[in-house]
């Protein structure tokens, strides 16, 4: 069964950090790629960062501007979202999802591209 099970979310100061972490289990993961995507609240999910577990690859929607950067350590079949200077509008349910390997140019994959979704952790910024 495949299971992806994402935590550390919680309530945070603007400006203060945060680190997600999405568990997989259930699949080959170095096949895949895992990606992060938010749904803020009365909004579409939003692609936000997504690795590449075969080779690393990174990707980051343009919003980001620096601030998220993701990682992988394949050993643990873990992905880590390192959130840095949060805003209010970072206000959201991150999500962790697995899709198939890409190569984009630029950008992140929509939320379509993924196959696999975790329960999501909320993340809340306060002002």
């Amino acid at each position: 069964e495949v299971q992806l099970q994402a935590s550390g979310g919680g309530l945070v100061q603007a400006g203060r950090s945060l680190r997600l972490s999405c568990k997989a289990s259930g699949f080959t993961f170095d096949d895949y790629a895992i990606g992060w995507v938010r749904q803020a609240p009365g909004k579409e999910r939003e692609g936000v960062s997504c690795v590449s577990s075969s080779d690393g690859s990174t990707y980051y929607a343009d919003y980001m501007k620096g601030r998220f950067t993701i990682s992988s350590d394949n050993a643990k079949n873990t992905v880590y979202l390192q959130m840095n200077s949060l805003k209010p509008e970072d206000t959201a349910v991150y999500y962790c999802a697995a899709g198939p390997p890409m190569q984009l140019v630029a950008g992140t994959p929509p939320p379509s591209w993924y196959d696999y979704w975790g329960q999501g952790t909320l993340v809340t910024v306060s002002s």
